[in-house]
């Protein structure tokens, strides 16, 4: 089994601790650096990193000519960019309110997309 050395700054809390991540067939095996649980909590997150998606999509008929958006939760960091060019294709119909699912599942990766703005 090939073992992976990454190294990380860890962000849960204004400490940064430079954490030293082991990693082998998609697992990590040991975390060194940590000061605190949460650094370990962090570093297993990152080695399979899900961020937010926030873009825009079109709008037909309203005042502006698109509006922004965002998954409800977040998505694996890979398929961010599947994920913009398939919102990319979406045209909604104004009004748009806060809050309205311009998608239901995402890429059937169980998140809803929204509406984060109104477009009259």
């Amino acid at each position: 089994m090939k073992e992976n050395k990454s190294t990380l700054t860890c962000i849960v809390c204004p400490v940064g601790c430079e954490l030293e991540v082991l990693t082998g067939k998609r697992k990590v095996i040991l975390v060194k650096g940590n000061r605190c649980p949460r650094g370990l909590a962090y570093a297993e997150e990152e080695m399979k990193p899900k961020r937010i998606l926030i873009t825009v999509v079109k709008v037909r008929g309203g005042k502006l000519p698109v509006v922004s958006v965002k998954t409800l939760k977040p998505i694996p960091k890979e398929l961010m960019f599947k994920a913009a060019e398939y919102l990319a294709e979406i045209e909604m119909e104004a009004p748009v309110r806060l809050g309205d699912i311009v998608v239901e599942d995402l890429l059937g990766l169980g998140t809803s997309v929204v509406a984060t703005r109104e477009c009259k």
